[in-house]
């Protein structure tokens, strides 16, 4: 998935270790805020948050090892 349209709209990978405290979610790399405010974030909110989490290559790496 190279292309923004080629995203998912959630980067929720199904394990969130928000839930467990952690600041930043091991499994898609979004922070508490990201997770708990993605459903009224504007397009333009999650573009960026998109762009982070797949700059540091975090959430690809995940995916991968999910075999998604």
């Amino acid at each position: 998935m190279s292309h923004k349209h080629d995203l998912p709209d959630s980067p929720c990978l199904g394990f969130c270790t928000t839930a467990l405290g952690d600041e930043v979610c091991k499994s898609c790399g979004r922070t508490f805020e990201e997770v708990c405010q993605w459903i009224t974030m504007t397009p333009e909110q999650k573009a960026v948050t998109w762009q982070r989490i797949r700059q540091n290559g975090w959430w690809d790496q995940q995916r991968k090892a999910k075999g998604l």
